[in-house]
């Protein structure tokens, strides 16, 4: 029920900040009580929602609890079997009779050809006189459907599966239907242990909605309760928490490359259990949904995997462990085996989750939420987003505490008792020999010997290039001498005052078009300094494999500690046979200059049919190079050409099965270099920087430095300023930043964006593919034109007038 894309507001920007909380009884005993409780900790935490003009209509607010049994037994019309031997879901219906006709059909003929048996349906009773004006403009339906397992279906498992697809099969079906209403169709869950009710609701109003909630037969032994504050969206019914396994209280900072990637990994997927059907469960994450609700149906399809709920936030949300001397190599090795699988969903976030046998919260890295617990003696345990929410005799206090960053607290329900963190972690991370696999599968580039070779390899000479890639004198004097010299970021003022790349009468490098995102409303910026701790600039190199299996296929990786490499480590990967893992081809960037526009568009499609066609003679390292730049041969920029084949490969359905390293000589710059990783590159090697540095080296400009300690301060200096870029953003981890595509661009036209840098804010209009072609032709004239003499680099006049 999202809106569509319109005017200023795009969908992506979805996100959402909250209060959030749960109680259950250690015992197990289960009470109205706990509900009843529960709503409390709610209304305790309506500051941290929201609230519209009406007064009444809120972002969104929601309990989960246990699956009322003898509830359900009593008010059914319809016997039900033992419990824990069906399923049943609240489902948001269209208000329009025909079409929540035509959704319940579809959803039970789905769920009679995944063996199963509909049970019957249940109208839940509600209150509509308590919505708002606003809420009741989009107040669905809301029904329950009981499913059973059927013939021949014995295990649990094997019902949460058939389960599973069907409810994906329906959701596809019903949203690729002409309904009108079908954005009204959601289940909120489908499961054998739990229940969700929710809506547009403020907390004082959900019983007083769903009436049944204070019905005193309706009891349970746990509740997870959520207000939503939405950041950047219009609220909406099925957005409203908890979702089906967690709710979420903050914002994933690195989503649209988190869903990105998982897209790209459904190629890979298979089950043995799905066979053929398991491209039915695609998309996994739904289009229009915000971050939460897209981490929810990841946790699902983990879960699904036979992997444990606490196992799966371990992948999800994972400690700082990169940099971690204290931390057992055991439980390192797990991490870093799953950063090949997974990336860190990152941003400021306590996580609240459960599946009906564990209930508990996860922390992120930085620890940038609230998440505060109590238990008593009677036997209750209380998390929330502050402390206060429940009141507690003093006398009763077993003991309050907090979620610390990276941590999780987690109750097993059917043991009754309170797991502490290393305990879960610890039988986590002892399942599979997490070490021995990264030692027999990854390779560090670090490790691999050097072969001495020239940095200069090319017969053009180097002031003709630098002209070519528009170099000016305040790039080697004002960036790359000091960057070489104190591997760090030259300090300037702040401000700009040159005019903006569309608006400039000089030609313009295409980074130019493009300004960096920044973290804001409740979302901190992290400070990459004083917590180095947490962050991490790390990537690998190679395929994926399918997701289903937990085997060491997984860590079959070339690890690189520092992505911006140099001449000899790209050299080393290009040699690299030891190992058949790792494949290594290359592409060149470069089109026919006298040919124009129309040789360029036409190149950039070559890349993509030369980048698939590699892949499909399983070369899993595509390095895209603009070496060999001549009179005849001009180059395509280095980020259209990597955002491009990034984008056509996952088309293509292909992405995760190759890595792309950027071999140009464009990027100089920390903000070339970040958008170059937030556009889907895994490596970088500036070689034109490379033969810059060696020429200030011998001419004693940088002082008192051979050529590779030089060059090594050059990509450290980029390597932090990277890592400040994604700390403004409030991301920790580059494997995260990679893809998110944090970026929005300034006088480039919708054609062109859609075209090449898909999903990337374009608010107003501007240049398209034919006048960056011209801006190229220009700065090569410069070098190869009718004047070829006139090799003198400009001053530049971004940082200084003159």
């Amino acid at each position: 029920m999202m809106l569509e894309k319109q005017g200023l507001y795009l969908p992506e920007f979805e996100h959402d900040n909250c209060g959030a909380g749960f109680i259950c009884n250690l015992k197990g005993e289960k009470s109205n009580k706990i509900i009843h409780k529960a709503l409390q900790i709610l209304e305790k935490l309506e500051h941290r929602g929201a609230v519209s003009s009406d007064g009444k209509t809120g972002d969104g607010a929601g309990i989960l609890i246990d699956i009322p049994h003898k509830f359900f037994k009593a008010v059914c019309e319809f016997d039900l079997p033992e419990n824990g031997e069906y399923a049943v879901s609240n489902v948001f219906l269209p208000p329009s009779s025909n079409q929540r006709q035509y959704c319940r059909e579809v959803l039970e003929q789905h769920f009679i050809k995944a063996g199963l048996s509909v049970i019957g349906w249940r109208d839940v009773p509600r209150n509509s006189n308590v919505l708002g004006s606003i809420a009741r403009k989009t107040e669905p339906f809301v029904s329950q459907i009981f499913v059973e397992k059927g013939e021949g279906i014995i295990d649990s498992r094997t019902f949460n599966l058939k389960l599973f697809l069907a409810r994906k099969k329906a959701e596809h079906e019903i949203e690729a239907s002409k309904l009108s209403e079908r954005n009204f169709f959601y289940l909120p869950s489908l499961s054998t242990r739990t229940l969700i009710y929710k809506g547009l609701l403020v907390p004082q109003d959900i019983n007083l909605y769903f009436t049944e909630l204070s019905d005193p037969r309706l009891i349970t032994k746990l509740a997870l309760v959520h207000q939503r504050f939405s950041t950047n969206t219009f609220p909406t019914w099925d957005l409203a928490q908890p979702f089906r396994y967690m709710c979420h209280n903050g914002e994933i900072n690195t989503l649209r490359g988190n869903i990105s990637r998982m897209s790209s990994r459904e190629e890979l997927m298979h089950s043995e259990f799905f066979g053929e059907e398991t491209k039915d469960l695609f998309p996994i994450v739904l289009k229009g949904k915000s971050d939460s609700a897209c981490m929810d149906m990841v946790v699902e399809l983990l879960l699904i995997t036979g992997r444990s709920l606490p196992e799966v936030m371990m992948m999800l949300i994972p400690e700082a462990w990169e940099k971690n001397t204290g931390m057992p190599e055991e439980k390192k090795a797990f991490y870093n085996y799953n950063s090949c699988l997974m990336e860190p969903w990152d941003g400021p976030a306590s996580i609240p989750f459960t599946d009906g046998h564990y209930i508990g919260a996860v922390l992120d890295r930085n620890g940038l939420r609230p998440s505060r617990y109590s238990v008593t003696k009677d036997g209750y345990v209380i998390m929330s987003s502050e402390i206060g929410v429940i009141d507690i005799s003093p006398e009763n206090v077993l003991l309050h505490g907090r979620l610390e960053p990276g941590k999780m607290f987690l109750v097993d329900m059917e043991e009754g008792r309170i797991v502490e963190d290393q305990e879960i972690k610890d039988k986590i991370v002892a399942q599979h020999p997490y070490s021995k696999w990264i030692e027999s599968n990854m390779v560090h580039l670090a490790d691999i010997p050097a072969k001495k070779g020239s940095i200069r390899h090319e017969e053009e000479p180097l002031k003709l290039r630098e002209l070519v890639f528009g170099y000016t004198k305040e790039d080697m004097e004002t960036l790359i001498r000091p960057m070489a010299q104190t591997a760090k970021e030259p300090i300037g003022s702040m401000g700009s005052d040159t005019p903006i790349a569309v608006l400039s009468e000089k030609p313009q490098l295409i980074y130019n078009y493009f300004k960096q995102l920044f973290a804001q409303v409740t979302n901190p910026p992290l400070d990459g300094i004083r917590e180095e701790l947490v962050t991490d600039i790390s990537l690998t190199l190679g395929s994926d494999y399918n997701l289903f299996d937990i085997a060491p296929d997984h860590c079959r990786k070339l690890k690189i500690q520092n992505p911006i490499i140099s001449k000899h480590d790209l050299d080393k990967i290009k040699n690299y046979k030891d190992n058949p893992d790792f494949r290594v081809t290359t592409i060149p960037m470069l089109y026919k200059v006298d040919k124009g526009y129309n040789e360029l568009e036409s190149e950039l499609e070559s890349m993509v049919e030369k980048a698939s066609a590699c892949i499909d003679e399983g070369y899993n390292i595509i390095i895209l190079s603009d070496r060999n730049v001549d009179a005849t041969n001009a180059p395509i920029p280095a980020l259209l050409a990597c955002s491009y084949v990034n984008h056509a490969l996952h088309l293509l359905r292909k992405r995760s099965k190759v890595s792309l390293i950027i071999e140009s000589a464009e990027p100089r710059e920390v903000h070339h270099f970040a958008l170059l990783f937030g556009f889907g590159a895994s490596a970088i090697n500036p070689y034109i920087v490379n033969e810059i540095v060696l020429n200030q080296v011998e001419d004693n400009t940088i002082k008192d430095l051979d050529y590779l300690s030089a060059i090594k301060n050059y990509n450290k200096a980029v390597g932090k300023g990277v890592l400040k870029v994604m700390n403004k953003i409030g991301i920790s981890t580059l494997n995260s930043y990679r893809g998110s595509q944090l970026f929005e661009c300034i006088g480039i036209n919708t054609e062109t964006i859609n075209k090449y840098f898909p999903n990337t804010p374009t608010r107003i209009q501007g240049i398209g593919l034919v006048e960056i072609e011209k801006e190229i032709r220009l700065r090569h004239e410069r070098a190869y034109g009718k004047r070829p003499g006139q090799t003198e680099l400009e001053i530049g006049g971004e940082y200084r007038w003159r």
